[in-house]
């Protein structure tokens, strides 16, 4: 697992409040949900390469 960095986020109330609802409907964390959301966002505009793994391999890509 690649190493990990902090940072501070600051978010008004209002969008915290989304934030964390939406992370409890998927059962992931705040922090998780924005590591996801990120993560999302940079594979869709090719900033970063799909991961490996089998959830993410094509059918007859193995």
């Amino acid at each position: 697992m690649s190493e990990k960095k902090t940072f501070v986020l600051r978010l008004n109330a209002k969008t915290y409040e989304a934030l964390e609802k939406w992370a409890a409907d998927e059962f992931r964390s705040v922090n998780g949900q924005l590591e996801y959301i990120i993560d999302k966002a940079l594979r869709d505009n090719k900033r970063i390469k799909h991961k490996e793994g089998p959830e993410n391999k094509e059918p007859g890509n193995q």
